[in-house]
């Protein structure tokens, strides 16, 4: 289902001070785009998120997190797996396999579809000398070249909570636009909301939820990108 448009070369990835670095073609090592993202959160988001953990616990937080990115890392496999073989494949036996294959299932029939084009799976991108990104894929979005990123959420998300989901977007367009000569506005998070627990053992059926960065809109997060990217480098 790949249409081989691009030549998207591979990027090695490496931690530097806690921190995901990617090595660029020429040499350099650049900062990643989640590791910018994550070191110039507002005060206001650190905060929600510390009043979060102190409410349900240390323990229960870790909980929590460790099992949304095992029901999300497995739905990414899924998704892959059926982009490159026509074949979402099925689950094994493991609850979280069984999550994660429903909830990739949900995408693929109701976002993936509206995919006309694939050119790529876990696409290395990187905007020379400043950052570098892995985007879950690129392609043809109903007739649009866009950006598409894959999320999982436990609860349904609103548009104005996932601000940095659009800018994420935005850096992985700007990155892909610069080196392949490409012109993306356009960004698809295509997220789906785990199945509800009906019994031990049995899920019911997950929720889909689209966001759409739209063209019109694509000035204003670029701004948005630009200015967390100069925080970043002024702080480290």
């Amino acid at each position: 289902m790949i249409t081989n448009k691009f030549n998207y070369k591979p990027l090695p990835r490496e931690s530097i001070e806690g921190r995901r670095h990617y090595c660029l073609p020429d040499g350099s090592r650049v900062a990643s785009v989640t590791s910018i993202l994550d070191a110039t959160q507002s005060e206001e988001k650190k905060a929600g998120l510390a009043r979060w953990r102190k409410s349900v616990g240390e323990e229960k937080a870790r909980e929590i997190t460790t099992e949304a990115a095992s029901r999300g890392t497995r739905m990414h496999k899924w998704l892959e797996d059926f982009i490159l073989t026509d074949d979402l494949g099925k689950p094994g036996s493991n609850p979280y396999s069984q999550q994660s294959f429903k909830m990739a299932k949900c995408v693929v029939e109701k976002g993936l579809i509206n995919v006309n084009e694939f050119w790529g799976v876990e696409v290395p991108l990187y905007f020379p000398g400043l950052y570098a990104g892995t985007s879950d894929g690129c392609g043809i979005h109903l007739n649009d070249e866009a950006i598409l990123d894959y999320k999982q959420t436990n609860k349904p998300k609103k548009e104005e909570w996932i601000e940095d989901y659009f800018i994420q977007l935005v850096a992985y367009a700007l990155a892909h636009n610069e080196v392949h000569g490409t012109n993306i506005r356009k960004g698809v998070v295509l997220m789906c909301v785990k199945p509800p627990e009906i019994e031990p053992g049995l899920w019911g059926e997950p929720q889909y939820q689209e966001f759409i960065l739209k063209p019109k809109d694509f000035d204003y997060w670029e701004n948005k990108w630009w200015e967390r990217v100069e925080k970043y480098y002024k702080n480290i």
